[in-house]
């Protein structure tokens, strides 16, 4: 089995590469999901799988404690579920991919067109490639080679295509209440062929910090809000310290800040002669496997206003929860889909996986917590690269994956004799 898979995906790896190549010339920001749905939807049915194209809707998802997205409107951001329906008698199987992406920012930064899906030196260029279309093309490949060589599931088999992942997961939350779900997952997102049992959570936050303003002049009869943030600031990187100290798991050993919490905007001040009355402070804060948003957010809220000054126990700071966030994930480093995954990574690479937590957020988090579908990250994809200018992938990691993660289908499905 293990040879003929090799040898079909061997014969068919230009055309992945080209199918690849369409799907980044495709510009799939959010709200801008509904031509390449169209083309994977339309992949879906050439490789005989019962397709499910929708745009996500209703109460029951836009009121769902952990919806999280820009927009409540999906006309233009359809989903795609692909479903390969098994024999009976086998475990079942979601691959998960998201297929919306980050914008190119600064074009200046580009050595040519963000969607060029340019070929060179064994590497696609493009935005998305590695975020994660490449990893979506490993999927499809390894079902489309195990659907040619004639292999009869006895799992069912539920291919994902969501979007809205890269502002908290709407996508596969809509999959979820959907009843897309099943025994365990496989998220192939970039992760350098590295194997995540855990992926951290993360969420945004927003904390205005008040002064009084007054003639720059005479600055000292008014109160600095920027001083006041800076003591907020400090507050918040002694709770960084703090919380990263905890942390003892060794699958983050080699990660230098398991969750941190980054300051990614301040704004604040009106004059340059005035003592400004008010700075807001927009950041992320990460969210251990083991911790729940809730736990999270109390810890921050309470760093915040316990700190020693006395203008600031008056006028405390306003902290805001908004925008993105991710639920925490994991799965025992036990789990049988994470025993077949390092046994198939084995015998393709030749070499032993590199076992560790996620760095970032994943729907892995929805599918563990919500869907109850234990989720492993894995996939091709340069991590460094993702959402960086000049974004690639490696081909050959591409077909790598789809290897592996045809055998792992197989391994966990179960196949009928």
């Amino acid at each position: 089995m293990k040879e003929k898979i090799q040898h079909w995906i061997n014969e068919h790896r230009h055309e992945a590469a080209t199918f690849l190549q369409q799907l980044v010339q495709l510009d799939s920001v959010q709200g801008n999901e509904a031509e390449i749905q169209k083309k994977v939807a339309e992949k879906l049915e050439s490789i005989g799988l019962e397709v499910d194209f929708w745009h996500p809707d209703g109460d029951e998802f836009i009121n769902h404690p952990y919806f999280c997205a820009t927009r409540t409107d999906f006309s233009t951001s359809p989903n795609v579920v692909g479903v390969w329906k098994g024999t009976g008698g086998g475990k079942s199987l979601v691959l998960n991919g998201h297929i919306d992406v980050v914008p190119p920012g600064d074009m200046k930064q580009w050595s040519d067109d963000p969607y060029s899906g340019k070929i060179e030196d064994g590497k696609l260029y493009g935005r998305g490639s590695t975020d994660m279309k490449g990893g979506n093309v490993s999927l499809l490949l390894a079902i489309e080679c195990l659907k040619a060589i004639g292999v009869q599931l006895k799992g069912d088999l539920i291919f994902h295509s969501v979007m809205e992942e890269e502002s908290g997961g709407a996508g596969t939350l809509a999959a979820i209440l959907k009843g897309y779900t099943a025994d365990a997952a496989l998220i192939p997102e970039p992760t350098n062929m590295k194997i995540f049992p855990a992926q951290q959570g993360s969420m945004w936050f927003r904390i205005d910090v008040k002064g009084r303003s007054a003639h720059g002049g005479t600055r000292y009869e008014g109160v600095s809000a920027i001083e006041k943030a800076m003591k907020v600031v400090d507050s918040i990187l002694t709770l960084e310290k703090t919380r990263n100290e905890r942390i003892t798991d060794p699958l983050y050993k080699n990660v230098p800040i398991p969750v941190p919490i980054n300051i990614g905007k301040i704004s604040g001040g009106d004059w340059p002669s005035m003592a400004p009355d008010l700075v807001t402070l927009e950041g992320r804060i990460g969210v251990a496997p083991d911790e729940t948003l809730e736990q999270v957010k109390k810890e921050l809220e309470e760093a915040v206003s316990s700190i020693h000054d006395d203008w600031l126990r008056e006028h405390p700071p306003e902290v805001e929860w908004f925008g993105a966030q991710w639920l925490p994930g994991k799965i025992d480093v036990e789990h049988e889909l994470m025993h077949i995954l390092m046994k198939r990574y084995r015998d393709i690479c030749g070499s032993e996986p590199v076992i560790e937590a996620s760095p970032w957020g994943t729907d892995g988090g929805l599918l563990t917590n919500v869907g109850n579908t234990p989720s492993v990250v894995f996939g091709p994809g340069v991590t460094a690269f993702a959402h960086y200018p000049n974004e690639y992938i490696e081909l050959e990691n591409v077909y790598q994956a789809a290897e592996i993660i045809a055998l792992t289908i197989i391994d966990w499905c179960g196949v009928k004799e």
